[in-house]
């Protein structure tokens, strides 16, 4: 089984085209030791390295698709790898893409749990819109731990588990979160008998999820923010990073005390990082003690393999 990290940056990407932050004004004047990067999206492969499942489908994914030629085989006309697409939300970075993929030539399998498919027909009708367009496909995804496969994705398995964290700000639940707004998916590989976990939004860790990723040989977490009141502080908003369902990777209960208690063999990786955070910056201070730890921030290009 292969990953391939497509976009490893929260919603905006990074730099984001209006701030002006430190990260992202070093971007642009060329003084900070970083990478650019766009928001997040993987892609998975199975033993037909020629289909992939798409696992959210950013804004960017035009530019993503561009720069992962693995994903235009141009076997035919019209073509493509994508298989199919799993969405772990209905957020607008992680789906907003579709409407990209809109010239297929047959219509979109697209894997979401009801909660994002009420979301994506409801408060931000994608689905419905591309109705008109190529289609879609709509499976059902379960998010009770239930293990499915996707067509084309072949020695692959499947299994989502409910999240906390928030739905979408145009949910009509978007203050009373519901099982299934959000998910983790653990992804396995039937011949390693290995699998990796991918949860880009987790506002706190719960039983289900931590199993998982105790017994994972990849985890590929939240590293939205580095601290609960990063843009607070920064004066960019008045919510702290738990308020928009995202665990911060310092202080008491971070996501980096939750990493330092896994396995000594699991590679731990940092994904979906925002902007505003110092990790970005390769030479800071918090970057350093990412690398003490031997935490690892996802790449635009990143490719691992179980």
């Amino acid at each position: 089984m292969k990953i391939r990290v497509l976009g490893s940056a929260a919603g905006g990407g990074f730099p984001q085209w209006n701030c002006n932050c430190r990260n992202c004004a070093g971007v642009r004047a060329g003084t900070l030791r970083t990478r650019s990067r766009t928001q997040s999206s993987i892609a998975v492969s199975g033993r037909d390295v020629t289909q992939w499942a798409l696992v959210n489908a950013s804004p960017d994914i035009l530019a993503q698709l561009k720069a992962n030629p693995v994903l235009q085989p141009g076997r035919t006309p019209r073509d493509t790898a994508i298989a199919a697409v799993v969405l772990v939300d209905a957020q607008i970075d992680h789906s907003t893409g579709l409407f990209m993929l809109r010239e297929s030539n047959r219509p979109l399998q697209v894997w979401c749990t009801d909660g994002a498919h009420a979301d994506l027909t409801g408060g931000n009708p994608i689905f419905r819109v591309l109705s008109h367009y190529c289609g879609v496909e709509r499976r059902e995804l379960k998010a009770d731990g239930s293990r499915f496969t996707i067509d084309g994705i072949e020695g692959v398995s499947w299994r989502a588990l409910a999240v906390a964290s928030k739905p979408a700000p145009f949910s009509p639940h978007r203050d009373a979160p519901q099982p299934g707004d959000n998910v983790a998916l653990v992804i396995g590989d039937s011949v390693s008998g290995g699998h990796a976990v991918y949860a880009p939004g987790l506002g706190a860790m719960e039983a289900p999820v931590w199993r998982a990723m105790q017994s994972a040989a990849i985890v590929l977490v939240d590293g939205t923010f580095w601290s609960d009141d990063e843009m607070i502080a920064m004066g960019l908003s008045k919510k702290r990073a738990r308020d928009i369902g995202h665990l911060p990777q310092s202080g008491a209960g971070g996501m980096l005390e939750w990493l330092d208690r896994l396995p000594i063999g699991t590679r731990r990786i940092l994904i979906h990082v925002n902007n505003t955070n110092p990790i970005l910056d390769e030479d800071s201070a918090e970057r350093a003690e990412l690398t003490r730890r031997g935490i690892e921030v996802a790449w635009d290009g990143m490719e691992l393999l179980l």
